[in-house]
């Protein structure tokens, strides 16, 4: 299945790379009107990249979900306003104690409307100095995505008193489920 594009049902796709996969992932697995999370890496330009070599930075890939959601029980914006809220949009290739470029903010559209969105939002973002510093979140269409290995799908369900989940992890889900309650699966 082409990456974004409708996959029936009038379920579309979208790409986010917001630091870690696990902890990305921990938090939208819990969102109402996602269907599927998938951690993988995108924007890299090497095919099917292992977590070592896209590790290293030389690859130029990025840690990311590829989310499955249905429209009609959420819109793409309300999944933006949570990516923005439950990482730091401002730092350029880092979060917290994460850094390489594999741990950049990036949303990865593949229609036009998507990048609408998203370009609108980051532009308001900055305009509207929300976060006090630049967002440098980049937008870009989708490209060479590969999912990651088994072992990191589902990480922080498998995985809950993992050291890194406990101290990173659990508080986005947390952070989530205070902040967009309206949103979170029951």
């Amino acid at each position: 299945m082409e990456q974004g594009k409708f996959t029936g049902a009038g379920l579309e796709t979208i790409t986010l790379g917001g630091g870690c996969f696990w902890c990305t992932e921990a938090v939208f697995v819990q969102v109402r009107g996602i269907t599927d999370v998938e951690s993988g890496y995108s924007n890299g330009h090497v095919n099917n990249p292992t977590y070592e070599q896209v590790c290293t930075g030389a690859t130029g890939h990025n840690e990311v979900v590829k989310l499955v959601y249905d429209p009609a029980q959420i819109s793409l914006r309300a999944i933006l306003e949570i990516f923005f809220v439950v990482h730091d949009p401002t730092t350029l290739n880092r979060q917290g104690n994460d850094s390489g470029t594999q741990y950049r903010s990036g949303i990865y559209y593949s229609t036009p409307e998507q990048k609408r969105v998203a370009e609108d939002m980051v532009n308001a973002l900055n305009r509207d100095k929300l976060f006090g510093k630049p967002v440098v979140t980049e937008v870009l269409p989708v490209s060479n995505y590969s999912p990651a290995e088994e072992y990191h799908q589902d990480f922080f369900e498998k995985n809950p008193n993992q050291g890194y989940c406990m101290a990173v992890a659990g508080p986005k889900v947390a952070k989530f489920r205070k902040t967009f309650s309206e949103y979170a699966k029951a």
